[in-house]
């Protein structure tokens, strides 16, 4: 099955245990299908696979939450991607974090359960993924532009659903969205140049 196909099932197939109000299966389906590329996600942005845990963990439990109001103005994929993205930086900015903390899912146990299964499953294989060298250059481009980057170049999103990403919870409206677009496609651009630079001095080109 082709990847567009198999991701039109996976809404489609949560789409309809939330309308059933069938919330529980819903958000397993959705955690347990894009769970994997959004921790790797994760993992490449801050260079820390507990800081990925901790962020996923986070991330999981808002899903768990935030499905029930989820309102299908974008792709379930994509929201998952904001929702990420979102409890990433907000993991990042707290002062009291530890190493070694991990985010407590007691009210959500079943989130927790979900995302442990993903993380077994899915970090072992990051840790011996093989990266070539200009994949290590990528981990030096500031994490903004490495998002950009893991969305646009492996992820295959458009620019408006990047924008939508980056845009965290605020709906933008399409004339926003289409600027908001024109901003990421020329900052991409020059992330690309600054990893062509890096790559030369390397003598990788």
């Amino acid at each position: 099955m082709l990847e567009t196909e198999r991701r039109a099932e996976i809404e489609a197939k949560v789409r309809a245990a939330c309308n059933a109000a069938r919330l529980h299966d819903a958000a397993t389906l959705a955690i347990e299908s894009y769970g994997p590329e959004i921790l790797g996600y994760l993992v490449a942005v801050t260079r820390s696979e507990s800081d990925a845990s901790e962020a996923f963990a986070m991330f999981s439990e808002d899903l768990w939450r935030g499905l029930e109001k989820f309102r299908w103005e974008s792709s379930l994929r994509t929201w998952s991607y904001t929702v990420a993205r979102n409890a990433m930086h907000r993991m990042m900015r707290d002062p009291h974090r530890r190493a070694d903390r991990r985010v407590p899912l007691s009210q959500s146990p079943e989130a927790q359960n979900v995302a442990l299964r993903v993380r077994t499953r899915t970090l072992p294989y990051l840790r011996t993924e093989v990266k070539d060298r200009v994949a290590e250059l990528r981990r030096e481009l500031d994490p903004e532009d490495q998002t950009l980057f893991i969305l646009r170049l492996n992820r295959k999103m458009s620019w408006n659903e990047i924008a939508s990403i980056v845009g965290g919870d605020r709906v933008l409206d399409e004339a926003e969205r289409k600027r908001e677009a024109a901003r990421l496609r020329k900052r991409f651009e020059r992330a690309k140049e600054i990893l062509r630079d890096k790559a030369r001095e390397r003598g990788l080109t």
